[in-house]
C-alpha cells in the first residue's frame, strides 16, 4: 500500500513545533535541519508504510536520521496517522492514549 494522504494527531503537532522550536534557541541552522529530517522521514513513511516492523497497538516507528526523536504511526484505511513526534530518550510509550 502506498498512502495517498496523512494526518498529525493535534499532539503529535504540537509535539514538533515544541522541538523546532527547541531547536531554533540554540541554532536556527539546526532547527532548519530537523523539519527537514521530519518532512524526509515522513515522506518515506508514506513511500512504502508497512516497511517498519509493527510495534505495540498496530503501531510503526521510524527514528529521524540525525536526531534522536521517532515518528510513531498508525495505518488508518488508506492513510497514515502521525501519532506521535517523540524524543527517543523521554517518556517511553506516553503516546498510547492517542487512538
Amino acid at each position: 500500500m502506498s498512502a495517498a494522504s496523512f494526518s498529525f494527531h493535534p499532539a503529535a503537532i504540537e509535539e514538533a513545533i515544541f522541538a523546532a522550536r527547541w531547536y531554533r534557541e540554540r541554532s536556527p541552522l539546526a532547527a532548519t535541519r530537523f523539519v527537514a529530517e521530519l518532512n524526509q522521514t515522513i515522506d518515506r513513511i508514506l513511500e512504502a508504510p508497512h516497511r517498519w516492523p509493527r510495534s505495540a497497538h498496530d503501531t510503526r516507528k521510524l527514528k529521524l536520521p540525525c536526531f534522536p526523536f521517532l515518528v510513531i504511526y498508525r495505518e488508518v484505511e488508506e492513510s497514515v496517522l502521525v501519532l506521535a513526534v517523540a524524543h527517543g530518550h523521554r517518556r517511553p510509550g506516553y503516546w498510547k492514549s492517542r487512538f
